[in-house]
């Protein structure tokens, strides 16, 4: 409770036990000073009301909109799960059920019935308690009920007075009926009618019929007491209630509820959950700032119909959508026919990002395989080992200190000592063929053995500071020889955003923008959020030369799929990634106008993927192969614009020796010979 609050009740309750004191002594002289106490102690109720403003605030709430780039409604900040509707949307029998049994004589008083209230006053010294309250007070009660509360008090009862009346100042009573229909409860995370009329009856609150509308108007006595859902009899008999209160009210012809009054309660119930919209996590991410935001600058997101204008294009979210449930379809099925009996399901997931370069605008996110079953963000929350996605850093600090692609190591295998003086021995997935490998061969095959000396060459200190410099910033990286390998855990966001200061010519343009804009309600910019000037990560030619690299990768290395499988002939650079057993596997697809990443695993590490499909080539390419795809062939993405370097053309191949059997060679020495 709120401390000023608090002292003063504990004032007022003072105050009356010495009215009281006083009457018992001097009956007359208090008769005539009672009515000049009661004024003082109402008025000194006023300040801990609400105001005006706020009254007027809350007739107006507007929750906030989150629209996407392309002008699409991606999520709607509410306080409670509810659709406000205008008082000409609900049926006339929800109106007149409501103001027949709750206050008949609601358009003759000017918030507090003193008749009423008297009445009800003169019962409750009976000892029959019986409420006095009128709609508007209990729409004061419903709007603030942490100010006013709910306790059978005084100053309760005095500070719901004083609300109403100051209700019926700046509201109309169509205003103040409009406003209490939208704000009730009705159970079942339902607020208001038009929820309710959906919840119990699977229809809008403009076509409840007068059985329906008795029903419900019947709940505001006591929801869970009257549920229908759960006390069908109860709810059938207060409904009846309310029929024969329109009848005495001239609302219903007493033939007609005679009839009604016999049918049973019939409900079509469904609850009503909030839809989660094509991109959830984002909203997720949006709502995190929004609250920061709206706290340093004063506003409410749940009320002041507040706009945020994102990034997002539905188009391409739509797409990475379908391009992760696709693809977990299609190993989750494997998983589970490979699953024993005696064990327990394991759901694969995935996240998905993509961001436009140029700008470091967010384009695309997908944090989970399904955000109504698990809520947390493999793009932003989960720091897993990124595998061979982490190699560019490595050979990107190797060109930093004057390496070249064509330089060359014996691809044999490695042991390092670390400072520590344990000894890192990396396998590759294959054995070493002792020969020599250019530099570039080794990122483009994806050679833990190259890598590892090209690591040794250059130190991890430098690859810490280049992926830094790129974009990795939140997660640790450890400096130690293995970090060539991705063993240090990152996120997805990373790792993306690296690559994609490595398409934007080694300009880091910071954090993915995901917020272009904030308005108000009536158009006015808030907030204005413009592309970022940036800074030098990498010198411009050593990233190109890095990206002239990886486009290697997806020409004939391990993401190959990128053009055989899908048929993309863009300019286009990546790179796989696998972990450890297949714990993990990841690919990262760069283009000059977008960069997308996925990742696919098990939430716990331990579990791994089979080593038919586990490896980030099989696993998380698919999905952004399937997305860059649809982003080519819609136009989003336009496929003539390369990378500001030559782009290699392949080499045909030599024809290969045909075979000539030995019998012929025979001939031919022996004609030869002949010639001779």
């Amino acid at each position: 409770m709120n401390p000023a609050l608090a002292r003063a009740q504990a004032r007022a309750v003072e105050l009356w036990r010495r009215v009281r004191e006083l009457v018992r002594r001097y009956p007359v002289r208090s008769a005539l000073l009672l009515p000049t106490l009661l004024l003082v102690y109402l008025l000194a109720l006023i300040p801990f009301t609400p105001s005006i403003s706020d009254l007027r605030k809350a007739k107006s709430e507007v929750p906030t909109v989150v629209m996407s780039a392309d002008g699409v409604v991606l999520a709607e900040f509410k306080r409670v799960n509810r659709q406000w509707v205008p008082l000409a949307k609900v049926s006339k029998p929800v109106v007149d059920a409501l103001i027949a049994t709750e206050d008949h004589r609601f358009y003759e008083h000017h918030g507090i019935d003193l008749r009423r209230t008297g009445a009800a006053l003169l019962n409750t010294l009976r000892g029959e308690r019986q409420g006095g309250s009128t709609l508007t007070q209990q729409l004061a009660r419903n709007l603030y009920p942490q100010e006013i509360g709910r306790a059978p008090s005084l100053t309760r009862k005095a500070k719901e007075a004083i609300t109403a009346l100051k209700i019926e100042a700046i509201y109309s009573k169509q205003e103040i009926l409009e406003t209490y229909l939208n704000t009730v409860p009705f159970l079942y995370n339902a607020f208001g009618i038009e929820m309710a009329a959906r919840t119990y009856f699977d229809k809008s609150a403009d076509r409840l019929d007068v059985l329906e509308a008795a029903t419900l108007i019947g709940m505001l006595k006591g929801t869970s007491y009257y549920n229908p859902v759960l006390n069908p009899e109860r709810a059938r008999a207060r409904r009846n209630t309310v029929l024969a209160q329109m009848v005495k009210r001239g609302k219903l012809d007493a033939q007609r509820a005679q009839v009604l009054a016999a049918r049973p309660v019939r409900l079509d119930f469904e609850r009503q959950t909030e839809p989660v919209g094509i991109a959830p996590h984002v909203a997720q991410q949006v709502r995190k700032w929004l609250i920061s935001w709206a706290d340093r600058e004063d506003y409410d997101i749940y009320a002041d119909g507040l706009v945020v204008r994102t990034t997002i294009d539905t188009r391409l979210q739509k797409a990475a959508n379908q391009a992760v449930a696709r693809q977990l379809a299609q190993l989750q099925g494997i998983v589970d026919r490979a699953r024993r009996r005696d064990e327990e399901r394991a759901v694969l997931q995935a996240g998905f990002v993509a961001i436009d370069p140029r700008s470091a605008q967010v384009k695309a996110w997908v944090g989970s395989a399904d955000y109504a079953q698990e809520q947390f963000d493999h793009v932003n929350q989960a720091r897993r080992q990124p595998g061979s996605t982490f190699k560019p850093f490595v050979y990107g600090a190797a060109f930093g200190i004057g390496m070249m692609p064509e330089d060359v190591f014996v691809d044999q295998p490695v042991a390092i000592r670390d400072r520590g003086g344990a000894v890192w021995s990396p396998r590759d997935s294959t054995p070493p063929t002792n020969q020599p490998m250019t530099l570039r061969d080794g990122l483009v095959q994806s050679r833990n053995s190259i890598t590892a000396q090209v690591m040794q060459k250059v130190g991890p200190s430098r690859v810490v500071d280049l992926a830094w410099n790129l974009g990795v910033r939140e997660s640790k990286l450890d400096p130690v020889p293995s970090l060539a390998l991705g063993t240090s855990p990152v996120t997805l966001r990373e790792m993306v955003t690296a690559y994609g200061t490595l398409a934007n010519d080694g300009r880091y343009l910071g954090e993915p923008q995901l917020i272009a804009s904030v308005e108000d309600r009536k158009g006015h910019t808030l907030a204005l959020f413009t592309r970022p000037k940036g800074v030098e990560a990498m010198p411009r030619p050593l990233a190109l030369q890095l990206v002239n690299v990886m486009r290697g990768v997806v020409d004939e290395g391990t993401g190959t799929a990128i053009r055989t499988r899908y048929g993309i002939q863009a300019d286009v650079a990546g790179k796989t990634g696998t972990t450890q057993d297949n714990s993990d596997g990841w690919f990262i697809l760069m283009h000059p106008q977008l960069v997308a990443g996925a990742w696919v695993g098990f939430n716990d590490n331990r579990i791994t993927m089979g080593d038919s499909w586990g490896q980030g080539a099989r696993s998380a390419l698919p999905i952004v192969g399937d997305f860059f795809m649809h982003a080519l062939r819609s136009r989003l993405v336009d496929g003539r614009v390369e990378f500001d370097i030559p782009r290699p053309r392949a080499k045909p191949p030599e024809p290969a020796p045909v075979p000539v059997p030995e019998i012929v060679n025979d001939l031919l020495g022996r004609l030869w010979k002949m010639i001779q």
